[in-house]
């Protein structure tokens, strides 16, 4: 995009005296700012909107249909909004001053008459998710490993701390991970060379997965590209495969559950959140011999609530279903050994780490995981029996046709693995600084949505405010905590998602902690008091009907004696045979 712009500005006075940062604003601010309403002041564009009155795309709006620049050679032009946007530049630089949308790149097309305008459909779509306030921005954000939970924006010179990673415990950037992942590309090269069952089978890929199982305590494993692709692919091959199967699923799953369900074909019923009374509801409608499967998860990512493993498991049971666990945004973070929240509940009730018996881990049939949260890698995978594991393996096309995991991706991997079932540093010093941060915004009068995890999602109710807040935490105080909009969350739900590391000092909380002070007071955004009455009260943490602050470790499990002092970064590395 800079490079677009550099070319208009020479041309448009109004471009050459805006800031990057302004016409991103611009372009999702409210109707009456918006860049096409700006554009219709300009004695330029007016012509050219003109000709394309017709056409209500996005992208043709914008564009010169066929020039080289959006004003004709040697025209004067007398621009309506040049000073306006010198006095919007005035004050420091932004970090974020070098990154806008891809979308706002000036596109030129042509039509031939008669036939289908395809960049004119692309611009209705993308003026459709800026009308609705949907669309993504990708900010430019470089974390550092040195400096971790740091990062550079576009300019290496500024630097910011990053609130909202699923690098959850900073193992992207431990040397244990970083000594076996180089030790990988030098070994076998940086690509796995081919498919599962053409040249991309190794030794590495094999042991990761019994690693994976040894986990779970199940008897099998399978590596995915992504646990995106592990859901989908699991879960659409075996509802397919299983005769006149249903699909209880949660309500707030995963869009990668959401689509594996979809391409399955299968019948689906779709339970409350966390609703055991609807669940089962819906089961005794359904024959005893018809083949079930419940799909939840155990930490939904957006609220941090925590799925009843134990109930759903009951109910499978007694019903004849079987269960789909997806563990993403909990392995590494809870257990003895960090194979998530089943191993933790099995863990609180007196399971011996690394032995059995793990009654409720046990009873869950599928588990989906991934190794690019917590494990500070890339990847997914599922774990379960092995007739099962064999026939996804068989009769998954996301599996059998793409290339496998790269060996120093796979090396890295099974390294993380090895070293969190070990390490109980990392998981304490990400839980303490969840719990704390939790207690110091709600004393504050943040509100922050009551859960029993990790997460840490601030509530505000707008997507416009929650954008403008995400970016004015950004350049003026150098946090990056992204916003959460519609369609991850509902509309009025919008948050910003806060995750703390182990790598996050008392120090950065505390400026987190007075920046969201002050962009809450100057914004006039919803403090807990505010939201008290509400529907959404009930789930704020501080109102008088928010439920009461939990925990998936007990109090006991948090207080393990570890030495603060050894962090994540420091420990030996551990050997990598394979």
């Amino acid at each position: 995009m800079e490079a677009a712009l550099l070319r208009y500005r020479k041309a448009c006075p109004f471009l050459r005296n805006t800031s990057s940062l302004t016409l991103r604003s611009l372009s999702v601010a409210a109707p009456k700012r918006t860049l096409l309403t700006l554009a219709r002041d300009c004695p330029v564009m007016t012509t050219a909107l003109n000709a394309r009155a017709t056409k209500a795309a996005y992208a043709t709006t914008t564009s010169t249909t066929g020039k080289t620049s959006p004003a004709p050679p040697g025209s004067k032009i007398v621009c309506p909004h040049a000073e306006a946007a010198k006095a919007q530049r005035s004050g420091p630089p932004s970090p974020m001053a070098n990154v806008a949308p891809t979308s706002a790149t000036p596109v030129t097309h042509q039509t031939l008459e008669g036939t289908f305008d395809y960049e004119g459909a692309y611009g209705s779509e993308l003026d459709r998710k800026h009308r609705d306030a949907s669309y993504r921005y990708f900010n430019n954000i470089n974390r550092l490993a040195p400096s971790f939970p740091r990062a550079h924006t576009a300019n290496t010179k500024e630097e910011v701390t990053v609130w909202c990673s699923n690098d959850y415990l900073g193992m992207s950037r431990h040397p244990v991970v970083h000594d076996a992942m180089h030790s990988a590309l030098s070994t076998y090269g940086a690509g796995a060379g081919g498919t599962r069952n053409i040249a991309g089978n190794a030794a590495l890929h094999l042991s990761l997965e019994a690693e994976l199982a040894d986990l779970h305590h199940k008897p099998s494993a399978l590596l995915f590209s992504s646990c995106y692709v592990a859901n989908d692919a699991t879960l659409s091959t075996l509802a397919s495969k299983l005769p006149n199967c249903v699909i209880l699923s949660d309500q707030m799953n995963h869009a990668s559950m959401i689509q594996g369900i979809r391409h399955s074909g299968a019948q689906k019923r779709v339970f409350r959140h966390n609703d055991l009374a609807h669940l089962e509801e819906l089961l005794q409608a359904i024959p005893r011999s018809t083949p079930k499967i419940i799909a939840f998860e155990s930490v939904y990512s957006m609220s941090g609530s925590i799925g009843p493993i134990d109930g759903i498991c009951r109910l499978a049971k007694k019903y004849g279903a079987i269960t789909f666990l997806d563990e993403v945004h909990a392995v590494g973070m809870y257990g003895s050994r960090g194979a998530g929240v089943a191993e933790h509940l099995d863990w609180t009730k007196g399971a011996t780490p690394g032995q059995g018996p793990h009654p409720l881990m046990n009873q869950v049939d599928i588990i989906s995981g991934t190794l690019g949260k917590a494990f500070g890698v890339v990847g997914g995978y599922i774990a379960g029996s092995s007739r099962f594991i064999d026939m996804i393996r068989s009769y998954a096309p996301g599996f059998i046709f793409t290339t496998s995991l790269p060996p120093p991706i796979v090396a890295g991997s099974l390294a993380s693995v090895r070293y969190l079932k070990e390490s109980m540093v990392e998981r304490l010093g990400q839980q303490r600084n969840a719990r704390s941060l939790k207690d110091v915004l709600g004393q504050r009068g943040i509100p922050v949505i009551s859960n029993p995890s990790h997460i840490v999602p601030v509530l505000v109710g707008d997507a416009a405010q929650a954008k403008r807040a995400s970016d004015r935490l950004l350049q003026e105080w150098g946090i990056y905590v992204q916003s959460i909009n519609y369609p991850t969350v509902s509309r009025g739900e919008e948050r910003l998602r806060i995750t703390p590391t182990p790598g996050h000092t008392q120090e950065m909380q505390g400026h987190l902690v007075q920046a969201l002070e002050q962009v809450w007071a100057s914004e006039g955004l919803k403090r807990v008091e505010d939201w008290q009455g509400t529907p959404l009260g009930n789930t704020v943490c501080g109102t008088t009907t928010g439920p009461p602050a939990s925990s998936v470790w007990t109090q006991e499990q948090l207080s393990e004696p570890i030495s603060m002092t050894e962090t994540v970064y420091e420990k030996a590395p551990l050997s990598l045979s394979l």
